[in-house]
């Protein structure tokens, strides 16, 4: 099993632009579909592009999750999107380099726009990232915040 230690912060500004154009990151358009959902496990559907599909399974809460990711068929993904818990979410993910580390912001469409929020992964809990100016305030472990719930219940 893999584990995913993540950092989760709101970007309350567009300062994080000039970041992304000097840093020379990519970015990519996710739709991402929930079939399942509590406390302590997510199933979700990824689309990225509109042509690439992962299925992930994440365990856990906070700042550490144990998480499975798997390729599937894009016609796989599809089919299974139709068995969606609450709303599809839309976002487009910019990658953006920081030292050995990536931020993922993600910048929300539709009904969760303007929402940004912008991760970090880390290699140990205490692990120490210079974060930038252009992070917020940190959600780590507010479920109001995660994914699965703002698919379930809009944005908080």
């Amino acid at each position: 099993m893999g584990i995913e230690i993540e950092r989760r912060f709101l970007v309350e500004t567009d300062d994080w632009r000039a970041a992304f154009a000097a840093g020379r990151g990519r970015s990519r358009v996710i739709r991402q579909i929930y079939l399942a959902s509590d406390e302590t496990r997510t199933i979700r559907i990824r689309i990225a592009d509109g042509s690439a599909a992962t299925l992930t399974i994440k365990l856990g809460a906070g700042l550490s999750r144990g998480e499975f990711e798997y390729e599937i068929p894009l016609a796989d993904a599809e089919e299974l999107a139709k068995g969606a818990l609450g709303t599809p979410i839309d976002k487009t993910r910019h990658d953006i380099p920081l030292g050995k580390h990536v931020v993922e912001l993600d910048v929300y469409a539709g009904s969760l726009s303007p929402l940004v929020v912008a991760e970090i992964e880390l290699a140990a809990e205490d692990e120490a990232v210079t974060l930038p100016s252009w992070l917020g305030r940190e959600i780590t472990g507010d479920p109001a915040y995660s994914n699965a719930r703002l698919a379930l219940a809009g944005r908080p």
